[in-house]
């Protein structure tokens, strides 16, 4: 399947839970190895970053998309 998105995560269903209305879906991943992020370098002078640094990556998303 091909789709635009490039934030997709590989990983398996570990827990579905569903409700009258939505489901709650459990993915382990363990892939990618490696997320790359784009930020402005504004952003990255006054966080400091630097080789080595431990940082946390966050995925800005209004949904999140399940694909099988």
């Amino acid at each position: 399947m091909e789709i635009s998105a490039r934030n997709g995560l590989t990983g398996k269903v570990a827990d579905v839970k569903l409700g009258e209305v939505m489901t709650s879906i459990k993915i382990e991943v363990t892939e990618p190895g490696v997320i790359t992020a784009v930020i402005t370098r504004e952003s990255a002078e006054e966080l400091g970053l630097k080789e080595g640094d431990e940082v946390k990556a966050i995925i800005k998303s209004t949904e999140v998309m399940v694909a099988k």
